[in-house]
């Protein structure tokens, strides 16, 4: 089957892209023209006086932006209370707070580009199995308690077996409801699901959110941006005040460089007055390939995004499926809801070549459906035609925590990069982070800071 996006679909195929024409300079290269490089040009265009050139290998937001999940979330891969045993209370509740305030940023972009196109917001789930799952969160609760951040909801069914065994210290952290209202906010049958965890998700079509921002931007300003499609760079070379960028025949001059990309470009780094960067840059990352379906159904549900824990273990990296339900808009007169469900994954072998036109294995299609089948859509009869079918390639840093700032051996080279999986809220976030820097801002450590060792 065909990597076949949703997001890329609704895209203006008409648009002309613009090539590199010749050497040129900039204040700013930004490199990679997803949601991370769309967001950190559009923040230092608006709050820095810079000239902002933007270069794509490809299209812009054809790479992972165009081939995610469409979940707009807040949570990271990882649990708040390992976060805060990482960092510190403070320092990781600053970073907790930092994503979770990116929907004012989105908004903020939103609002400035006049845009129209679909942006839901809503209360979203994540369904839970297990003893270990939910204490796991009501920990995560407890710890964003004591840091003061808002509670996600849990809800627990009064038929679960543990409820005698919650540890009192988590009292008032969740609320025992009949086992019907945790599969209703599950939209699902299947008894295994005995809590359910809800806060503030959305989705949106980041591709699409990309391609209207640049619009905008570039009609805004047309004197200090410049976006170049099909400008693969090959090679960076960092001095001391400033960088080379090796773009084939043509070379772009810039005295700071923003890495807006997962990490797994073919390009060599050479810092020429300090210690080496390149091998730590691409030994930081890891790659996981991510799988998903799409198929419509009746417009007679509200959007929503869920995700389900079907098993009972509780690791960062357990197996879980997200499924996302919002108006098919590319009707006339929509009359559909597009379901699209991910969660398998497979492992990019380190340094491992990765295609977006490789074939979308049958496999997992079909582990797609029988998970759909037994969790939420359980009409053995029903016949469902997958009209999507794509994937997508996610940059994991080796913490969790996406990496935004300058790169401690030269701060000539700046990241923005490494989406974990949930990339619009942190890119947003690391979009206006790096901003701050550009305009010389003092910016107080975070956990997105570059770790000085590899």
């Amino acid at each position: 089957m065909k990597n076949r996006s949703p997001w890329l679909y609704q895209l203006d195929q008409a648009r002309v892209s613009k090539t590199l024409p010749g050497d040129l300079a900039a204040d700013v290269a930004i490199i990679g023209a997803g949601i991370a490089g769309t967001a950190t040009a559009y923040f230092t265009l608006k709050y820095t006086d810079k000239r902002v050139v933007v270069l794509e290998r490809f299209k812009m937001a054809h790479g992972a932006t165009g081939h995610n999940a469409g979940q707009v979330t807040s949570y990271f891969e990882r649990g708040f209370a390992s976060l805060a045993e990482e960092f510190g209370l403070d320092m990781a509740a600053r970073g907790q707070r930092a994503v979770e305030d990116a929907w004012a940023l989105l908004d903020e972009m939103y609002t400035d580009a006049g845009l129209d196109i679909p942006f839901s917001r809503f209360e979203g789930h994540a369904g839970f199995t297990s003893e270990t799952q939910v204490l796991l969160h009501l920990k995560n609760n407890h710890r964003r308690q004591e840091a003061g951040l808002p509670l996600e909801r849990m809800r627990i069914s009064e038929t679960a077996a543990f409820l005698s065994a919650i540890p009192a210290e988590y009292k008032g952290l969740y609320e025992v409801v009949p086992h019907q209202k945790v599969l209703a906010l599950l939209e699902s049958e299947a008894p295994e699901y005995v809590a359910a965890l809800s806060y503030q998700k959305g989705c949106i079509n980041s591709a699409l959110l990309c391609q209207e921002v640049f619009a905008y931007l570039l009609k805004t300003y047309p004197d200090r941006l410049a976006l170049y499609e099909h400008a693969p760079v090959h090679k960076l070379i960092l001095r001391d005040a400033d960088a080379l960028l090796d773009a084939g025949t043509h070379t772009v001059t810039a005295d700071r460089v923003v890495l807006c990309t997962n990490g797994f470009e073919d390009f060599t780094i050479i810092n020429e007055h300090g210690l080496e960067v390149n091998g730590r840059f691409h030994a930081g990352l890891s790659g996981h390939i991510g799988y998903m379906s799409g198929y419509l159904e009746k417009l007679n549900k509200p959007p929503v995004a869920i995700s389900y824990f079907p098993q009972s273990g509780a690791s960062a990296g357990e197996v879980y499926f997200y499924l996302t339900r919002r108006p098919y808009e590319y009707e006339a007169h929509p009359g559909h809801n597009l379901i699209s469900i991910g969660g398998p994954e497979a492992a990019l072998p380190e340094r491992g070549a990765y295609s977006y036109e490789q074939e979308f294995p049958e496999e997992y299609v079909q582990a797609i459906d029988d998970f759909l089948r037994k969790t939420y859509d359980s009409d053995p009869n029903k016949k469902i035609e997958y009209i999507f079918t794509w994937h997508g390639l996610m940059g994991y840093t080796k913490n969790g925590v996406r990496m935004v700032g300058p790169e401690p051996q030269n701060p000539v080279l700046l990241y923005n990069l490494g989406c974990n999986g949930i990339g619009i809220l942190p890119s947003a976030c690391g979009g206006r982070i790096i901003a701050r820097h550009l305009a010389g801002e003092k910016v107080e450590p975070s956990i997105f800071d570059v770790p000085k060792k590899g």
